[in-house]
């Protein structure tokens, strides 16, 4: 979360917003690329790389976890979409068909 002052800082042009928020810290084809979980890493935060792995428990949770939300939190039109970030993400990690995820 930004300070006020940070807030100032950014709208007078001198301060840009972390990577991952911007176009350069995403990969173009879904997620995150280093810089911008770099970025996010100096925030505190702790987000590791897609892994693509057969029977990773992390890859699992995340492919359940993203088609819920691909079902439940996106218009149909964003759903069959192939280039939004939902899908890049589920194609990043290796998903497959939603309908194998439940």
């Amino acid at each position: 979360m930004m300070t006020s002052k940070e807030i100032l800082e950014y709208a007078k042009g001198g301060k840009k917003s972390a990577a991952w928020t911007r176009k350069e810290g995403k990969n173009p084809s879904g997620g995150l690329n280093a810089k911008g979980r770099a970025s996010l890493k100096a925030q505190g935060q702790d987000i590791k790389a897609p892994s693509k792995k057969k029977g990773n428990k992390r890859r699992s949770s995340f492919c359940s976890r993203m088609c819920g939300m691909k079902r439940r939190r996106t218009s149909s039109k964003t759903a069959r979409d192939p280039q939004s970030r939902i899908n890049k993400s589920l194609r990043a990690w290796n998903c497959g068909s939603c309908s194998n995820w439940k």
